[in-house]
């Protein structure tokens, strides 16, 4: 059973991403390129449907964490304590900006809900990496100094950064150079899975500049993802070793190749869902590569003398998984038939809905 749900968090998470990505990344693009009325109203026409929609998945993904691997829940929600309820803000500010600027037919009011939009959405990418970040370089279960525990072995404080800024202290920061490497490169990919997004639901006057930016991303992108591996691999002995235990895992870096080789050619696509599936492939293979190389890891320790978090130390009693998953599949049923009837109503291009109008 634990691994039933360790796939349905998982997938529920990647959906997250997916879904909500694409948000983040054309609150990006609003932020920098968006400089007239028409432009911004296009980026919000294009994500106006669907943006609180796609925040139900990370809510259910909480919820799904709590019910199945409540250790895991209660170590997380204790040592993030502060960026998870800075994040938390940041999802506010990012909704409210949407909603309230088209309250008042205002320059300055505008001005302010869109830069609120904006940056909250900036933000909320490169925490979003940074958080990734933690996962994949581990955290000191425990808060081991020395050789001694100060408290219980699954939980752990971070600060948000330490003095050295580095990986491999034994007093880890939320923030180091590592984790803000994987931040960058989640500012970036949802900033290309945004544009995308922008290019298949509008016909803006953006979208031939978005094309060419996702190109020069795309550059930087394979050149940051293939440091951070290299970075990851020594920060953590045998990061690959799954993979080499079991080839047949190699399927997932190779939809992230594939994804990011494809987005190398959007200037040449002549269908706009071409570049989002090309992205959104990307994102898909990267992010599973990272949970499937941790496997059965859910957090690693950086100490020798706490063991990591995994999904047999973490999880709920059987009986309470077994009955979970009947009302799991009534739940995800549910939300699909949600997401299918929207998105059909929402088909195509989306300039003239009228979604960003005063009202």
């Amino acid at each position: 059973m634990e691994l039933f749900w360790y796939i349905a968090l998982i997938s529920m998470l990647v959906i997250y991403v997916i879904l909500d990505g694409y948000d983040f990344g054309a609150g990006i693009i609003y932020l920098f390129l968006a400089k007239d009325e028409k432009d911004k109203k296009s980026i919000l026409n294009a994500i106006g449907p669907f943006w609180d929609a796609n925040e139900v998945w990370i809510i259910a993904g909480g919820g799904v964490l709590f019910f199945t691997f409540p250790k895991l829940y209660a170590a997380a929600f204790s040592g993030f304590y502060l960026p998870l309820i800075m994040i938390l803000w940041l999802l506010i500010f990012r909704a409210i900006g949407i909603e309230l600027r088209s309250q008042i037919d205002h320059k300055m009011w505008h001005g302010i809900w869109d830069k609120s939009f904006g940056i909250a959405s900036l933000l909320l990418a490169l925490f979003f990496g940074i958080a990734l970040g933690n996962i994949v370089r581990g955290v000191n279960l425990g808060g081991v100094v020395d050789g001694v525990s100060s408290y219980e072995p699954h939980y752990f404080f971070l600060p948000l950064w330490n003095p050295s800024f580095s990986p491999h202290s034994e007093t880890l920061g939320v923030i180091d150079w590592f984790t803000l490497l994987l931040g960058v490169i989640g500012v970036i990919s949802l900033t290309i899975h945004g544009a995308t997004w922008i290019i298949l639901k509008t016909n803006s006057q953006l979208n031939q500049r978005l094309k060419r930016l996702i190109f020069r991303l795309s550059i930087l992108l394979l050149a940051l993802s293939l440091f951070a591996l290299l970075m990851w691999h020594t920060i953590v002995p045998n990061a690959f070793g799954n993979f080499i235990q079991h080839p047949i895992l190699w399927i997932f870096p190779a939809f992230t190749a594939a994804g990011i080789a494809g987005l190398f050619r959007i200037q040449s696509f002549k269908n706009d869902r071409t570049g989002f599936l090309f992205s959104t492939l990307y994102l898909v293979g990267g992010l599973t590569s990272s949970v499937l190389a941790m496997f059965p890891k859910l957090l690693p320790s950086t100490n020798n003398v706490n063991p990591a978090l995994t999904i047999q130390n973490t999880s709920a009693g059987q009986y309470g998984l077994s009955v979970g998953v009947t009302w799991f599949v009534i739940g995800v049923i549910l939300i699909i038939t949600y997401l299918v009837f929207q998105h059909r109503i929402f088909s195509g291009k989306l300039d003239d809905i009228g979604y960003s109008d005063e009202h």
